[in-house]
């Protein structure tokens, strides 16, 4: 049935030409600085997490999100929990990811409460060498469902005017239609016409469908952030 996505076979391969020798090997350093380039463009707080809950690196996203409403805080370089009732999850999962287990940890109540994937990083010859011990990678959920940027991101891409991108950013923070009429003081028939022309140019089938959309795209980093140091903002 699927024969006609096969390619017939040519009567002779071609030659395949030898690939060209990169210029120059990256030096050690060199990807480094590229790789925390990349980990500021993941819009998910990772943390770099050694013993004692010591903090050796956060990206631009982590920055961001320990801020003061967040359950994880940094005290110079060592992670704390806002609650005391936290300390005891977080500490237990940390132990784990010592003896090589993932977990999922929910810390914080109401709405900072978070999800913090607890990631134990196998531990290279140098570590052991220099005896500090297997690090941890937190990875941190997100508060919100979709990100301001990517909605806005999509809006263009959809040529959404202001009034749909608007209805759209309010759809995703779960403000329900007759809300949205209210908050733009405007009938609620022109919110639902602002839907329908949204779902027309996005094709959901459903404001569940158009969240659901928004929600899976891939994250846009602000381009105006500070430098990649410990517990820079």
């Amino acid at each position: 049935m699927f024969d006609s996505l096969i390619a017939p076979s040519p009567a002779r391969p071609a030659p395949v030409a030898p690939a060209a020798p990169l210029p120059h090997e990256p030096s050690a350093a060199q990807l480094s600085a590229c790789l925390t380039r990349m980990l500021d463009e993941i819009d998910y707080g990772m943390l770099l997490v050694g013993v004692d809950a010591q903090v050796l690196y956060t990206n631009h996203a982590a920055r961001h999100e320990l801020d003061g409403e967040h359950p994880l805080q940094l005290v110079g370089r060592t992670l704390r929990t806002m609650r005391p009732q936290d300390v005891l999850p977080l500490q237990d999962a940390l132990i784990a990811s010592q003896r090589g287990l993932r977990r999922l940890v929910t810390l914080g109540a109401g709405v900072s409460r978070v999800s913090i994937s607890v990631v134990p990083l196998p531990e290279s010859a140098a570590e052991r060498a220099l005896g500090q011990g297997p690090l941890t990678l937190l990875v941190l959920g997100k508060r919100q469902v979709c990100e301001q940027l990517s909605v806005h991101g999509f809006a263009r891409s959809l040529n959404l005017t202001p009034a749909e991108t608007r209805v759209l950013e309010l759809l995703c923070a779960g403000v329900r239609p007759t809300a949205i009429a209210r908050q733009q003081n405007v009938a609620v028939s022109t919110v639902r016409t602002q839907i329908g022309s949204i779902r027309a140019k996005t094709g959901a089938s459903s404001i569940s469908e158009l969240v659901r959309q928004v929600a899976v795209l891939p994250p846009l980093v602000g381009a105006l952030r500070g430098g990649f140091a410990l517990g820079a903002r």
